[in-house]
């Protein structure tokens, strides 16, 4: 090397071409590039090592060919995937990083990634919890589990809460923190195995697996025969237009996630939106960058629930870049227990 800089070989997961229906492995492939150890000189950018991955349904929709106004750009074909992660800073010439810090944000699916826009990051103070739960509980999905119930919905006391997807990396959450307010918690997941875990590992009062529900309507009234107050929602589809016949008046849907549509080419309707009219309910969609400003707010409340054990939190890390394809692709079918995580290196 004349320059005297150290290159590596960094291992990627690059994704073929814009995906239309269900996503496959087949979409996406491991390459190998090289890459410097040093920042270019004059660059306000940071050389990150990445630690962990996360893996999560909102990389379906950058996958598509996005057009028109959109909160998600598209991935580009032949290039690496992206995505929330944690990573140790190699080298830096942002005035605001420094060689060993640890952080986490948007950075690529691959060994190692240049930054040049380290601002979006946030370090990591709190190293007395486990680095991959700020993929998840202490990162993205824990803001977002926050901002929609906290934020978006008005919860009380005594609320009677509904939670879809409620195994995943945001709902889990939901129904802990609505669990700590003193509310009746439901969820709904796609096996019993995600129900027993519900109940007896995360406090949960109730879980049905919609899988084996003929009628989603009458499972809801089984299980609300006064109604719904709160509805935190991933899914959409059948889900929701279930759910808009059993709220209460004046109940509150903050709309998370609609992953029974993000592999659709055609969107889904709806039949009882005159629901929403007759009840008086109040559905908001939310996007979670919008509240990003409120992390250390999200910390002051959570890191003491996680020391004192009044949070559990499920991860599901699989080993090594070459895993991050099924791991992805395993979301859409149920297959991860807990937050999906991609574990890329050790520190």
């Amino acid at each position: 090397m004349a320059s005297g800089v150290e290159e590596v070989r960094n291992k990627q997961v690059i994704l073929k071409d814009y995906v239309s229906g269900n996503p496959k492995e087949s979409d996406m492939y491991v390459t190998t590039s090289s890459i410097k150890l040093k920042v270019p000189q004059g660059l306000k950018a940071v050389l990150l090592k990445n630690l962990y991955l996360s893996c999560d349904p909102y990389l379906r929709i950058r996958m598509d060919r996005i057009q028109g106004s959109n909160v998600f750009t598209s991935f580009t074909p032949g290039s690496p995937l992206s995505g929330f992660g944690v990573a140790k800073v190699l080298d830096s010439g942002h005035p605001e990083f420094k060689e060993g810090d640890l952080v986490w944000g948007t950075t690529g699916w691959e060994e190692y990634s240049l930054i040049t826009e380290p601002e979006h990051f946030f370090k990591i103070h709190h190293t007395d919890v486990p680095l991959s739960y700020y993929t998840g509980l202490l990162g993205m999905p824990g803001m977002t589990a926050f901002a929609g119930f906290h934020e978006v919905c008005s919860p009380k006391k005594g609320d009677r809460v509904f939670i879809s997807a409620a195994a995943g990396a945001v709902g889990q959450l939901v129904g802990q923190f609505a669990k700590l307010m003193g509310c009746y918690v439901v969820g709904s997941v796609g096996s019993k195995e995600k129900v027993d875990l519900l109940k007896n590992k995360l406090g949960f009062d109730e879980a049905f697996n919609y899988k084996e529900e003929q009628d989603l309507d009458a499972a809801l009234k089984r299980h609300f025969p006064e109604g719904i107050d709160i509805y935190f929602e991933n899914v959409g589809g059948k889900m929701l237009d279930a759910v808009l016949l059993n709220m209460r008046p004046h109940g509150q849907i903050s709309v998370c996630g609609l992953i029974s549509h993000y592999n659709l080419n055609q969107p889904q309707g709806f039949s009882n939106l005159l629901s929403l009219i007759y009840n008086r309910i109040r559905i908001e969609g939310f996007v979670v960058f919008d509240y990003f400003h409120l992390y250390p707010n999200f910390l002051d409340m959570v890191l003491p629930y996680i020391r004192e054990g009044k949070i559990v939190y499920l991860d599901d890390i699989t080993q090594g870049l070459e895993s991050a394809p099924a791991a992805l692709v395993g979301l859409f079918s149920g297959r991860n227990v807990g937050k999906q995580v991609v574990l890329v290196s050790h520190e």
